[in-house]
């Protein structure tokens, strides 16, 4: 489209053509975009799920000694399956933001169904 001589669209000629690894653009949608309002928006819906992932573990799970909140993975997974089917994507994107602790690096459902989901 860049060299199409019909196009009408100007946005096309201002466009750099490549951008490099150290350019603050890299790897990013043109500020003001569709796309990059759709990013915006698809954060902040994941960012509101893990909010909610965390008020169910505080409202199921046990406070233990050291004053943490802490549920099984099971107990977790039933509760939490009726609201998302997303339950081990928003927990470990809670993990990745130092919410939540637990072993290993993925949860499987009746495997892990025994380990601890701590809030921290």
């Amino acid at each position: 489209q860049r060299k199409n001589p019909f196009s009408n669209d100007s946005r096309l000629a201002t466009k750099p053509v490549h951008t490099h690894r150290g350019d603050p653009t890299y790897g990013r949608p043109p500020e003001g975009s569709q796309t990059e309002q759709r990013g915006k928006d698809a954060h902040s819906h994941v960012g509101k799920e893990v909010e909610e992932l965390c008020l169910i573990i505080r409202s199921t799970g046990e406070v233990g000694e050291d004053g943490h909140v802490s549920v099984t993975f099971g107990q977790l997974f039933e509760t939490y399956v009726t609201i998302s089917n997303k339950v081990v994507g928003i927990l470990l994107r809670a993990r990745k933001h130092g919410l939540v602790h637990f072993e290993g690096e993925m949860l499987w459902q009746g495997k892990d169904d025994d380990v601890i989901i701590t809030l921290l």
